[in-house]
């Protein structure tokens, strides 16, 4: 876990400064920040949930001084709002962070020259112990996640409306809209509802309005929330006066449930109890109107019925109870059961050996890639032609900042070795995203909104558009897949990585995903989504189990993941660093094999987090980088990431080729991941852009004038931080670069520095964490000429050399 919390120092406020100001203005707006990154959580502490005494006595000043006061909350996650109660404040707005036009916008609302029209994506409740997942949040070791299905706003609204300080899907407007539902119809031949709604502007200015529909399922025999989003449709803009109509179709089967203990009669299954299913249409949660069928009816289900047959996967094997709907109360709302959470039953190592892919027989041929492109052989063709030697080096990708793609990027995959580039394996590329591309070159990118924000939209439409010019970006800079988006769920306000998710609500989710993937491949390129799965919270995120039970894994926590891979043909996955019921997400069967593949039919790559460890995925044991056997027989298809250049030579000492001598993963296995590498390969712009590699800076020419200093040999030039160093060459010719370097922090922590010769950047090294251990690294070609040359370092993050 990251050290310190993350806030801004407020200026110290003095009464009569204060007062000074009131009689100058009638209104003062008081802005909130806090900052996020990775590896670090929030924390239950003044300066990160909770306000610092300056924050608190600044908000008090001001709002005795002035008579209206905007609060501002330009943070990253959900805060402590107890302020509003204390001191009454005109109006709060949460702005999130919204990337580098946002200050621009928020201005813009301030001023009334654009009408809010954002919801809120998450429940906001009084108190940080009110969330359900509170007691069960923050171990080192294990989250039992005991409040199952019931995540945010399906908690509240079913067992303890009163906690709740704003509801889920609230949201303040300039303008006041009347909502007029008709009477839904049902198609029984296609199985699907139809929602009419009529939205007025009732108000005086210009506004846009959410529309929201909720189901309230049977409690049945399983159990379930008050109400669940099913869908959701935003007006355009509408002047004073002028309505819209709305249609919200549902189908059916969006309204079913996972039975994982067999209680319904379908076990492993989708199922659709009996009973009454109520729809709730309004503006929150909890601003919704009932809304029958033509016949004043809700819609009947006489019988239970299964919808779909799956298989048991990834149940739990620690023992734990989950939440459970009790007697209804006379308010509506239900006591709060705990019962045991179904274990698991089924044989992994049975599933696994049954289910071995048959190997290719190796045939010796030098077709390329690019003759399955078109469409001489076929892929299988294509990969039987590979060695052993060339299997363990595709599944290895190398970064960060490899010199074979764009610079400053995350990873190269593909043809990093010159085998495989002459079998016509191009070298993809990876970004950091979700919130814009990132490269640690000194190029510029656009930063976007994070992912609470862009689900405050509840506007699929306009995020697509967005994530439109996300991917022309993309292909201007040459990178394939976007590492993006982020759709875990926020399980609790206090996760560190909630900025990059979207809500806590699996639908919500899962509409933004959607519009994430399309808008990045109508430009051409793709998208990965991360991080499959239960990613919670950051600390001791490569560790820490998430203990689940097998409905609310599949309901709540990788349905996001669901929804992108069936509705955008979703083509990039990455696992998670922690491991899911025991079992490492990076080299989980059932996660990335049971359920990605089998049953949602995923034919996309699955790749790790980088520096990600695995552990045996039917015995689990002690994880380590080095088990990609493991990974391998997961079919997470791809380690990320080895050092540049090091995939050939296995520098990371990964246990591929001798896993298949001791038979802990086949030929078959490696050939299965070889075809989902190279499949998705095929799709990527890469495959029909002219590739040119940036393992040469060219040619930097010298300074004038050569005066007394070292001569340039194979020795190396110590350098460090703070000194510039300037140095003779005799000779002019092309030279391979070389750093040896030490680095702070752990594994994980990354740092980056590029290097420039004669003011000139010829390279940048990526670094990360090896305690102080010294490290060489490979770096792209340069040629000097005879002269002076001048190298300085410059610095993204605190390296030591």
């Amino acid at each position: 876990m990251g050290s310190g919390a993350w806030f801004q120092e407020e200026m110290p406020l003095m009464d009569t400064f204060v007062q000074q100001a009131s009689e100058r203005n009638d209104k003062a707006i008081i802005v909130i920040g806090r900052t996020a990154g990775e590896d670090q959580d929030n924390r239950a502490e003044k300066g990160s949930y909770y306000l610092t005494d300056k924050e608190d006595r600044m908000i008090r000043l001001v709002t005795t001084y002035f008579d209206r006061v905007v609060v501002v909350l330009n943070t990253s996650n959900i805060i402590d709002l107890s302020f509003v109660e204390s001191y009454d404040p005109s109006s709060v707005i949460y702005t999130w962070h919204g990337g580098m036009e946002g200050g621009r916008a928020a201005v813009d609302v301030l001023v009334g020259h654009v009408t809010p029209s954002g919801k809120l994506p998450d429940t906001i409740a009084y108190q940080l112990t009110d969330y359900p997942s509170s007691q069960h949040f923050g171990s080192d070791v294990q989250n039992h996640y005991v409040e199952d299905i019931y995540v945010g706003y399906r908690y509240f609204e079913t067992f303890c409306p009163d906690k709740v300080r704003y509801p889920f899907g609230f949201g303040l407007s300039y303008t006041t809209f009347e909502v007029n539902p008709k009477p839904f119809q049902y198609d029984a031949t296609h199985q699907q509802f139809r929602f009419s709604v009529t939205v007025t502007n009732t108000g005086d200015v210009s506004g846009k309005e959410t529309i929201q529909l909720y189901v309230e399922s049977p409690q049945g025999t399983l159990g379930q929330p008050a109400k669940r989003l099913v869908g959701f449709m935003k007006t355009r803009l509408l002047a004073p006066d002028e309505t819209e109509t709305l249609e919200i179709k549902l189908s059916l089967h969006q309204l079913t449930s996972y039975d994982d203990s067999g209680v319904t009669g379908f076990l492993s299954s989708d199922v659709l109890e009996a009973g009454d299913y109520l729809f709730h249409i309004g503006t929150s949660v909890r601003d919704t109107d009932i809304v029958y069928d033509e016949n004043k009816q809700p819609y009947h289900l006489r019988q239970t019925i299964q919808v779909r047959q799956a298989e048991e996967a990834l149940k739990p094997v620690t023992p734990f109870k989950r939440m459970k709907p009790g007697k209804r109360r006379a308010d509506g709302t239900y006591d709060c059961l705990l019962e045991p959470v179904p274990l698991r039953q089924q044989d992994i190592n049975k599933r696994i050996t049954d289910r071995l892919p048959e190997a290719l027989s190796f045939k010796d041929t030098t077709y390329t890639l690019q003759d399955v492109l078109n469409k001489k052989i076929t892929l299988d063709d294509f990969i039987r032609q590979l060695t052993d030697e060339d299997l363990a080096i595709l599944v290895r990708g190398e970064g960060m900042v490899s010199p074979l793609v764009t610079p400053g990027t995350a990873s190269a995959f593909g043809g990093v070795s010159d085998r495989l580039l002459s079998l016509g394996i191009p070298v993809g590329c990876t970004a950091d995203g979700p919130s814009g591309i990132r490269m640690d070159s000194g190029e510029k990118a656009t930063q976007v909104p994070i992912g609470t924000l862009l689900a405050s939209t509840f506007n699929p439409d306009l995020i697509e558009a967005l994530y439109r010019y996300e991917g022309k970006e993309l292909i201007q800079n040459e990178i394939d897949l976007l590492l993006g988006p982020g759709i875990n769920i926020h399980r609790h306000p206090l996760n560190g990585r909630n900025f990059e998710y979207f809500s806590e609500d699996p639908y919500l989710t899962g509409i933004m995903a959607i519009a994430n993937v399309r808008g990045i491949r109508k430009e051409g390129a793709h998208a990965v989504a991360k991080h499959f799965a239960c990613n919670s919270q950051e600390q001791s995120r490569n560790q820490v189990d998430a203990v689940v039970s097998e409905r609310a894994l599949r309901e709540v926590y990788v349905k996001g993941f669901e929804m992108a891979v069936k509705e955008a043909d979703l083509m990039g996955i990455m696992t998670a660093y922690n491991p899911v019921n025991g079992h490492f997400s990076a080299s989980n069967y059932d996660l990335n094999t049971t359920i990605l593949r089998e049953d949602w039919g995923f034919r996309g790559i699955v790749m790790t987090d980088w520096w990600a460890h695995m552990n045996d995925p039917v015995n689990q044991g002690v994880p380590s980088r080095a088990h990609t056997d493991h990974m391998i027989r997961s079919q997470n298809d791809l380690y990320m990431v080895v050092n540049n250049y090091g995939a050939e030579t296995n520098r990371a000492g990964d246990n591929t080729l001798k896993g298949l001598q001791e038979g802990t993963v086949t030929r078959g296995e490696l050939q299965r991941s070889a075809k989902n590498i190279c499949r998705v390969l095929l799709e990527l712009p890469v495959m029909t852009r002219k590739q040119v590699f940036r393992d040469d800076s060219g040619l930097i020419p010298s300074q004038s004038g050569v005066v007394n200093h070292p001569l340039l040999t194979t020795q190396p030039l110590a350098v460090s931080n703070e000194t510039i160093t300037t140095f003779n060459v005799n000779e002019t010719k092309a030279y391979r670069m070389y750093v040896t370097y030490t680095s702070t922090g752990d594994a994980l922590s990354q740092s980056a520095m590029t290097i420039k010769l004669n003011d000139q950047v010829v390279a940048t090294a990526q670094a990360n964490g090896m305690n102080e251990i010294a490290i060489k690294q490979k770096l792209p070609k340069v040629t000097l000429e005879q002269g002076t040359y001048t190298l300085s370092l410059m610095f993204k993050k605190q390296v030591s050399m």
